[in-house]
């Protein structure tokens, strides 16, 4: 059954309902570069956050239909985005309503940000007040660092809002500029959860940052952005943000050439290069990366902030099957863990439907 079909069977009347829905996203190349004010490469995916509400009165009230305890408090989310977009000037209008998703949590695919945009879209919609695409994104990404605690980057988040079919977004992150680039109909993007969730509270990210942030300020730099390959040849964190960013173009630039060799190579390199010097990889996802490149893929890399959830691969369209077959089959024998693989679509981005 779809999202929209679980949420319609519990409407009853649907008189003025109004529907919206958010993806999630994979990112191609560029983790740990947002935040660092650098260039990275997500798509928005054919997962999404769905939400349907009648507007009306001053309080927000939705209820979930994936109340399982995965996202915590899932309503802190949507708290901190209706304060976020209030601070923005966003007149009091509330909404009544159902939320539903299947971006897979604790997957390192965004599902909080599908959250977050999906509601802000509501209660912007609701309230007949309208902000531009990076304000929306960065109203949803200070809603994330409130409801978490952890001081996030705005990749997620504008991904969501900005995706575009059949398309990666290279995004830069100082700027907010947001370039389309398509994906050959030869590459297929396969997402494969490890089956070891990730959840950022958890992890070592908010001091990953910190690091950073004290390494840009030792160089005498506004971030790790602006750092030289000869600044950072002896810091391994900030080594790794200066050729990720360097990635980022080269994997943009093997999209348009449609070089899916080339474009494989570099999801090896970043792979390892989170691995070593950023160190948010896990047994686990080392595994599976090394498992999809044996059964064929051009390269396969972690994918989000690491520390568990998923690895994307590039695949030649017509071996994609094949691939995710054999490299679940040796992985789940590896580690005992039960994958999932699914090829993703890129989409575009957050919106009002027909429902």
């Amino acid at each position: 059954m779809s999202t929209v079909e679980r949420i319609r069977g519990t409407l009853g009347d649907a008189r003025g309902v109004r529907w919206y829905r958010a993806p999630g996203r994979v990112n191609l190349m560029g983790d740990h570069t947002d935040y660092n004010d650098g260039f990275v490469l997500p798509m928005a995916i054919d997962r999404f956050c769905v939400l349907a509400a009648r507007s009306g009165g001053e309080a927000v009230r939705l209820r979930s239909l994936d109340e399982d305890g995965s996202l915590g408090d899932w309503r802190r989310y949507v708290s901190a985005v209706e304060e976020a977009l209030a601070r923005r000037g966003r007149p009091p209008i509330g909404v009544d309503g159902v939320v539903a998703s299947n971006v897979p949590i604790g997957s390192g695919l965004s599902s909080s940000a599908a959250l977050e945009v999906a509601v802000a879209v509501a209660l912007c919609d609701a309230a007949g007040w309208h902000l531009p695409p990076g304000e929306l994104a960065a109203a949803c990404r200070d809603a994330e660092e409130a409801a978490t605690g952890v001081p996030c980057g705005i990749m997620d988040q504008l991904a969501s809002v900005a995706g575009r079919d059949g398309c990666a977004l290279r995004i830069d992150c100082r700027t907010l500029e947001v370039e389309p680039v398509e994906i050959p109909r030869e590459v297929a993007i396969l997402v494969v959860h490890s089956g070891l969730p990730r959840q950022l509270e958890e992890s070592a990210y908010a001091e990953r940052r910190r690091v950073c942030e004290e390494t840009a300020a030792a160089l005498g730099l506004r971030a790790l952005r602006d750092a030289t390959p000869e600044q950072v040849a002896d810091i391994p964190h900030a080594r790794h943000v200066v050729s990720e960013n360097a990635r980022v173009l080269a994997a943009t630039e093997a999209l348009v050439l449609g070089d899916l060799p080339e474009l494989g190579r570099l999801f090896v390199e970043s792979h390892v290069s989170l691995r070593d010097d950023y160190r948010v990889s896990t047994p686990e996802l080392d595994a599976l990366v090394e498992e999809l490149v044996a059964a064929g893929a051009a390269g396969a890399r972690l994918t989000g902030a690491g520390f568990g959830g998923c690895v994307v691969a590039v695949v030649a369209a017509d071996r994609v099957d094949d691939v995710a077959a054999a490299a679940t089959a040796r992985y789940h024998d590896r580690t005992g863990l039960e994958p999932d693989a699914f090829v993703s679509r890129a989409v575009g981005g957050a919106r009002r439907f027909a429902g």
